[in-house]
This record gives C-alpha cells, structure tokens and sequence, in this order.
C-alpha cells in the first residue's frame, strides 16, 4: 500500500521484465475491479476484460505482441498474465456524442478504466506494462472476439523482476500546464 496518491503514481511504471511467480487471482480480480469502477461517457463502460492466464494461450497471445519485422514487446512472454481489453459497442448516448463532438469516447474510456487497473495493480505490489502495438485479427482469433467488438490494448501483469522502480522521466511542470490560456510549445 501506498501513502498517498502522488506516491502511488510516482511508483507506478511500465514493468518488461517480470519474476516467475505466479499472480493470485484476488489481486487479478481486484485489478479487474478497479477497472470496472472507472467512469465513461454517459456510463456506457464499453469494455470487456478477457484474462489470459493458459501458459499455452497466453504465449500464442504475446506471440502475437510482436514480430521479426518489428522486434518490439518481446517481455510479454515473462509477464504470467496478459489482460486483453476489449472495446464493446457503447450505448447509444454515448456513441452519438462520440460522433457530434468527432471524438472516440470508447478510446478514452478504455484508457482511464485501463489506468485504473493498472494502479490497483501498482498499490498491490505488481507490475503492468500497456501494449496498443500488437496484431489484432490474430488476438481477435485466439480469443474468440466477434465482430462490433475489439481489442484495443494488452495489459502485462505479474511481479517485477526488479521491485525498485526506475526514476521518472517527465516533463517540466511549468512546461506541461498554462494558466487561463494555451501557451503552445
């Protein structure tokens, strides 16, 4: 557990190197949780958690995180769970603001509940790490996910194989806020 808030965050980082040990499906549930409680547009929680924690599954599922081409996410194989998150349609109120405001509100959903989870799992001691970069059509496959619906982002849980997190880079405050007026860069 954490003191505060700003601890929380500050501790929270994007995890690739994970230890062996196995995830308890409380904290896995608890993650989900959080996940769950997390606001979006017009309470349409466009979103589906599927858990992959089949040792065979899952190695098709970070198989698919990745590629000879572009040798990216090759950590995801280490990680003993990988949370697929998967956008469902969102209701109508919703998906009709999404079109007059020109905005993908399911996105933007999807990525608060996503953080939500992910600092859960921070404050329980494990490690996330999100992925956008993967292969859709084939995780799509693998899980068995209709069409209306898609997954738009893999969640790495598991123990870090380093518990000390590294030191933040970040942005200036100054250079990251204005005050009653947009200064640009």
């Amino acid at each position: 557990m954490h003191g505060s808030f700003i601890d929380l965050a500050t501790c929270r980082h994007s995890v690739r190197s994970y230890a062996s040990d196995p995830v308890e499906r409380e904290k896995i549930i608890s993650c989900i949780e959080a996940a769950r409680l997390a606001p979006s547009a017009c309470n349409s929680q466009p979103w589906k958690f599927v858990i992959v924690d089949d040792p065979d599954l899952k190695r098709s599922v970070a198989e698919a995180t990745s590629s000879i081409a572009l040798p990216l996410n090759h950590f995801t194989n280490q990680a003993p769970v990988l949370v697929v998150l998967v956008m469902e349609s969102a209701n109508i109120t919703a998906t009709l603001g999404s079109i007059v405001k020109r905005k993908q509100l399911p996105l933007i959903d999807i990525g608060i509940a996503a953080e939500h989870f992910c600092l859960e799992a921070a404050d329980l001691g494990l490690g996330t790490c999100m992925l956008g970069w993967f292969d859709e059509n084939k995780v799509r496959k693998l899980l068995g996910i209709t069409a209306g619906s898609r997954p738009v982002l893999i969640i790495t849980l598991g123990y870090p194989a380093d518990p000390n997190p590294r030191p933040k880079t970040r942005k200036a405050l100054d250079s990251v806020m204005s005050w009653n007026e947009y200064t640009g860069h």
